[in-house]
């Protein structure tokens, strides 16, 4: 595995890649990997013959108040776990790289509709700061083919819409959420949470599952389920930013004959911010 920290040394790479006529997939990483993310690589490989994982924690995401600082980074123990996984490049740029000029000066790449509600009507800004670095990653890589998780949905989703929009060349792959035995989704940010916290956590995927499952008895009510979601998450201790049931496709507020539906939740439990989500296909 080859380790890029210039965007001169991964350009080289990229180059010498298409001189061979091999594909190229991408997987952009914020790194301190677990499972979920080796399955993005192992996605990866079927669909290419050679996969690049960056790994880069982009401050443009984080809010002024968020756990920028703190975000856990383990790129010697993330290095070692792409080695065992035959990832052919990782690349590690540091945000003088990516970002040569100061924030003021800078441009940004804005999806709207889909970046200002949900996690982006509590997070402004941040899918303005996830646009901008995957379209940079796009442009320096060139892959045919880009893996994200589902977990992060709507962030699947703008990053759908910047590729539909700009007309880029790049077959985006979703990968379905891996789980914890309880249903917890991984993430990065569940070694925040205490060994209290911890076993409460599973309630999340719960709440899901019942309101996937009034939508299955073919309840319309969306208003009602949301409502009995977040109420049962309020009971367990967490703090609800949103329990939502929107359309697949856009995010949008579903009719009651929508059949592509995805329930999409945001909660924090302790310090702990958590997201998850689950789709529901109708008839």
């Amino acid at each position: 595995m080859e380790t890029f920290e210039t965007i001169e040394g991964l350009k080289k790479a990229v180059v010498e890649i298409r001189r061979r006529g091999e594909s190229l997939a991408l997987v952009p990483t914020m790194g301190h990997l677990h499972e979920g993310h080796l399955q993005l690589v192992r996605t990866a490989r079927q669909w290419a013959d050679r996969v690049i994982v960056s790994l880069y924690v982009n401050p443009f995401q984080f809010g002024p108040a968020e756990d920028f600082s703190s975000y856990p980074r383990t790129p010697e123990a993330d290095a070692e776990a792409l080695l065992r996984e035959n990832v052919d490049g990782l690349f590690l740029p540091a945000t003088e790289e990516l970002y040569p000029r100061p924030p003021e000066a800078m441009t940004f790449v804005e999806v709207p509709a889909l970046s200002d509600t949900l996690c982006g009507a509590f997070r402004p800004g941040h899918f303005r700061g996830v646009a901008t670095v995957v379209l940079k990653l796009f442009h320096l890589v060139e892959p045919d083919v880009a893996v994200f998780g589902e977990k992060d949905f709507q962030q699947l989703a703008v990053i759908r819409r910047l590729v539909e929009d700009l007309h880029l060349p790049i077959k985006i792959v979703g990968v379905p959420t891996v789980r914890e035995a309880d249903g917890l989704a991984r993430s990065s940010r569940n070694s925040y949470l205490s060994a209290i916290e911890r076993p409460l956590a599973g309630a999340l995927f719960g709440a899901l599952n019942e309101a996937a499952s009034a939508l299955d008895r073919g309840l319309t009510a969306y208003d009602e389920i949301a409502a009995e979601g977040r109420h049962v998450l309020e009971s367990k201790g967490f703090e609800v930013d949103y329990f939502a049931i929107r359309c697949l496709d856009d995010l949008g507020i579903p009719g009651p004959l929508e059949p592509r539906l995805v329930i999409l939740v945001a909660a924090r439990l302790g310090r702990t911010r958590l997201i998850d989500n689950l789709i529901v296909q109708r008839g």
